[in-house]
């Protein structure tokens, strides 16, 4: 399915940027799409997996152009951090440690990433003066989270929504979208169902037939992080408009003459995801491809007040109650567009 995601110019053309996490599946997507559509004067890839960073030197989509940079950086480490900033202009936060079971398997490890982490880019940006716009990326796991994946991704959202307060008028604005499952992304179930198929698996595992998830491709996620760049003002959870559907469902896609085989919801997972909670509903403001999610105490979240429409107290956007959903046929499209993404 195709979606457009509304937004002001995102201030991309002639930018210095920062992708923190960037040899990621978003990191990869987001350079590939800022060199095809963008002119920016310097893409910094900010990672610590040189391997990932010498694949894409030699990616012909990506290359040796004359704008890229590659980083070796962790952001647990604010000093280097700092250093890769310098000159920068927009930030985009994508690293973090995602993978549900290794969190909880993990959790020192997981908050060392995600929340120091996010303390880490927050402090650096305010610390470097070039720095105008930086942008987070959460998950629908971040809203009334039930993993340490979710938790940590919560606590980061908070930390940059009262990065504003921190910044002062002429400082840097802190901002964060918050999308659900992305098609094709690296460990997600796609590729995992395909390689089950590939082994000569004949019934995929699905841990409850209830089970539904939001869905969005990886060029989507990507056009929504520009789109919102452009729009925002400081402290917004942007969340995108987006279709649900059913995990059986999505066995089905891939796998069309098979029964799912039934597993049992695993440690940390939930039935349904939330990417809005009725708390939230009451300073969330409704706009035509998105939800925005005002911070409640901040000044600079006052202009969008006056925008888009005030939604029903007790409003909650649940992958289970969505308006939206994808039906087998337009799960495989879906699928088709994300390998193209």
């Amino acid at each position: 399915m195709t979606r457009n995601f509304l937004g002001g110019d995102p201030l991309l053309d002639g930018a210095a940027i920062l992708i923190t996490g960037g040899t990621g599946s978003f990191g990869r997507a987001a350079v590939r799409r800022l060199l095809a559509g963008f002119k920016p004067r310097r893409l910094v890839v900010y990672s610590r997996d040189e391997l990932k960073q010498y694949e894409m030197q030699v990616d012909p989509t990506i290359g040796d152009h004359d704008a890229m940079r590659y980083f070796i950086g962790d952001v647990r480490d604010r000093d280097r951090l700092e250093m890769a900033m310098r000159g920068i202009d927009v930030v985009i936060h994508a690293a973090a440690l995602k993978q549900v079971p290794a969190a909880e398997y993990n959790p020192f490890e997981c908050i060392r990433t995600n929340v120091h982490g996010a303390e880490n880019v927050v402090a650096a940006a305010l610390r470097t003066p070039s720095v105008r716009r930086v942008i987070a990326l959460s998950t629908d796991k971040a809203a009334n989270p039930i993993n340490l994946y979710g938790a940590s991704k919560l606590a980061s959202d908070k930390i940059f929504v009262a990065a504003n307060a921190l910044s002062g008028r002429d400082g840097p604005r802190f901002s964060v979208v918050r999308y659900g499952n992305v098609v094709g992304s690296r460990g997600s179930v796609v590729p995992f169902f395909r390689r089950l198929i590939a082994r000569g698996e004949t019934a995929l595992p699905v841990t409850d037939a209830r089970m539904t998830r939001f869905w969005i491709t990886l060029g989507q996620g990507v056009d929504f992080v520009f789109a919102s760049l452009g729009r925002m003002q400081g402290g917004e959870i942007f969340v995108p408009k987006i279709p649900s559907l059913r995990i059986a469902d999505l066995a089905t896609a891939l796998l069309p003459d098979a029964k799912p085989r039934i597993v049992g919801i695993r440690p940390g997972e939930k039935l349904h995801e939330v990417m809005i909670t009725e708390d939230d509903s009451r300073s969330t403001r409704e706009f035509e491809d998105r939800y925005t999610i005002l911070p409640s105490f901040l000044d600079p979240g006052a202009a969008m007040r006056a925008q888009g429409t005030a939604i029903a107290d007790g409003f909650i956007y649940a992958s289970n109650t969505n308006a939206e959903w994808l039906d087998v046929a337009a799960i495989r499209r879906m699928i088709e567009a994300g390998d193209g993404a």
